[in-house]
């Protein structure tokens, strides 16, 4: 079976998001676990292309290419998973903010998210600090993500988060912002719990804050 994975997991290096799915049906028929598709075939192939990027040898479209190609083995996995109990790293909830339709980024971290085994709800983009804060509500993330690509847009981000405080949630999750105008310090200035500058960052943020809650 260890073979299987290893195909799962070139495939995904390579992009090749219609030979994911195929691979990933065949090891299923094969009497593979979901879990064991998303943790060796998947996830490790995401790691890798996080990997390749910090190296400077990928550069963001072969990350959207490769993430393109782990959602199709996901798209399989997914009901399975929720079946089996299988349980996510953690939730989140992801959106650009109000004014802002800009959504590359934002889609990068998303998947990126997902092959790290986040479970994401994409509130899209153009996304009101009110919707944030009922979505908050709603969902219960573990953690908020907000994407802004205009400086005239990111001063929303301190609205949402206020938004959030308003309705009493915002010790419950943590609050994670990015885009290319956003910095650390305007992280700290607004009251996020964190700022990442690429989607490989975002999620080794993630996993660590992950990692603080449970100890």
């Amino acid at each position: 079976m260890e073979e299987e994975f290893e195909k799962i997991f070139n495939a995904v290096i390579e992009g090749a998001d219609e030979n994911v799915a195929n691979l990933v049906a065949q090891t299923l028929n094969g009497g593979a676990k979901a879990g064991d598709i998303l943790n060796k075939g998947l996830i490790r192939a995401m790691d890798e292309v996080g990997n390749r990027f910090e190296s400077g040898e990928y550069f963001i479209p072969d990350m959207l290419i490769a993430a393109k190609a782990m959602k199709a083995g996901m798209a399989l996995l997914k009901p399975l998973l929720v079946n089996a109990g299988v349980a996510s790293v953690g939730r989140v909830v992801i959106g650009t903010i109000k004014g802002d339709l800009h959504d590359i980024g934002k889609n990068l971290v998303s998947m990126m998210l997902e092959g790290g085994g986040f479970e994401v709800i994409d509130l899209g983009t153009d996304v009101s600090p009110e919707k944030f804060a009922s979505a908050v509500r709603e969902h219960n993330p573990d953690i908020v993500g907000m994407s802004a690509l205009l400086t005239t847009t990111m001063i929303h981000m301190k609205d949402a988060i206020e938004a959030i405080d308003d309705i009493g949630l915002k010790k419950q999750v943590k609050i994670l912002i990015g885009g290319a105008p956003v910095t650390q310090e305007y992280a700290e200035k607004i009251g996020a719990d964190g700022y990442a500058s690429d989607a490989i960052k975002a999620v080794m943020l993630a996993k660590s804050l992950m990692d603080l809650r449970k100890n």
